[in-house]
């Protein structure tokens, strides 16, 4: 299967061992916008396809952001948009062709859903998808400024409980 949206830089095609998942029609720089995220739904709880938007709410994204594949080693972060919706960033270099991945932990902050191992295959696969929660500093800092920033007001409301 192949749905493309070209004329927005990217399209859905088959990935080997992971189902489905985004790949970029067009080269994305550092900083680039590669998808926007517009909510559609809210809903009650945690999944893997909802996204984390504030302490306590999640959402449903419309169109093809839920099927963006996780990777301990992203291409793109993630950046709140005016609606609250969660914008695909360019975190590094993108070439035609290549997976669009981000690391679920950029969105939410526990991640309890996904009981088998990381498929993602990057060098740095963690070997379990995580959240913000749990990830290494290093982690952390390396992601400064590509996620959601309530993941830094709940990392402040755990130290100080």
């Amino acid at each position: 299967m192949k749905l493309s949206n070209k004329d927005q830089g990217y399209e859905l095609r088959e990935t080997p061992g992971k189902g489905e998942g985004i790949f970029a029609a067009k080269n994305f720089q550092p900083g680039d916008v590669v998808m926007v995220g517009r909510i559609e739904k809210f809903v009650d709880k945690n999944n893997s396809h909802a996204s984390q938007i504030g302490i306590n709410t999640y959402v449903m994204h419309g169109g093809l952001v839920s099927k963006v594949n996780h990777s301990c080693q992203p291409n793109c972060g993630i950046k709140v948009n005016e609606t609250g919706g969660h914008d695909f960033v360019a975190f590094k270099p993108i070439k035609i062709g290549e997976e669009i991945t981000f690391d679920y932990a950029m969105r939410n902050y526990s991640v309890d859903y996904f009981g088998e191992q990381c498929r993602c295959g990057s060098k740095e696969c963690r070997g379990k998808i995580t959240g913000w929660k749990d990830l290494p500093k290093h982690k952390k800092q390396e992601y400064k400024g590509f996620i959601a920033l309530y993941l830094l007001e709940l990392d402040d409301k755990t130290v100080i409980n």
